[in-house]
């Protein structure tokens, strides 16, 4: 990496949407910093799947912050006591964690900060997505002017940037532009209940919207599913 190339925060999940906006900030020539969160969640395979796609993508560094959102609890992804639903239902569903995405970006934020970084991409969706008002345009063009008040970056003139190139596609959209730049979604996991090997479950939220991605896009779906 020469020094004069412009480095990216991307916040990486390990699913779909963040390894697509990952191949998307390395296609279009940043520096990639990746950033992933144990914050606890029902499954370590996404986390292992982060470290898969960040090796694949070939990142400048990637790190996983500790959290425990589950102390907190008021989500099925954190707290046990909670089903994941397996049918679709009406408003927002159990498996939004409270304030997830405004933690992460703002955590993603100091580290971009640190780093000289003055973008940060995340693989938020509000066309094929499950209803949470974190993934809404509204909400990302709030945090980058929250972002540019908060920080020494943004009062002494730098101004940062909140990408989020995947908002308004719909998944196949996203599948075939992942597809496009040579991403394989074998290494991915989306299952809000992955086993160890995380292979995904086929019922919940996430699996539906992937598996109809994969469908509608016209790609084979590599997922490992459980049955």
């Amino acid at each position: 990496m020469s020094d004069e190339q412009k480095k990216a925060v991307v916040l990486l999940s390990g699913g779909l949407d963040s390894a697509t906006a990952l191949a998307i900030a390395r296609d279009r020539g940043y520096a990639c910093h990746a950033l992933s969160f144990d914050y606890g969640q029902r499954h370590d395979a996404e986390l292992q799947a982060a470290r898969r796609v960040a090796r694949a993508l070939d990142v400048a560094e990637h790190r996983i912050l500790s959290l425990d959102l589950g102390s907190i609890g008021g989500s099925a992804l954190t707290d046990m006591a909670i089903d994941v639903p397996e049918q679709a239902g009406e408003g927002i569903p159990v498996t939004y964690v409270p304030a997830r995405n405004t933690v992460f970006l703002s955590l993603a934020l100091g580290w971009a900060e640190v780093l000289g970084a003055m973008d940060i991409f995340i693989g938020v969706n509000a066309v094929d997505y499950s209803g949470y008002p974190d993934c809404r345009p509204e909400f990302i063009e709030a945090f980058e002017k929250l972002a540019n008040l908060a920080t020494r970056a943004g009062v002494e003139g730098e101004s940062f940037r909140i990408q989020a190139p995947l908002i308004r596609m719909s998944k196949a959209e996203i599948i075939r532009t992942g597809v496009a730049l040579g991403l394989d979604y074998g290494l991915t996991v989306s299952c809000y209940q992955a086993d160890e090997q995380g292979c995904a479950c086929g019922r919940c939220d996430s699996c539906r919207l992937r598996a109809q991605g994969f469908a509608e896009a016209g790609v084979a779906d590599p997922t490992c599913y459980r049955f």
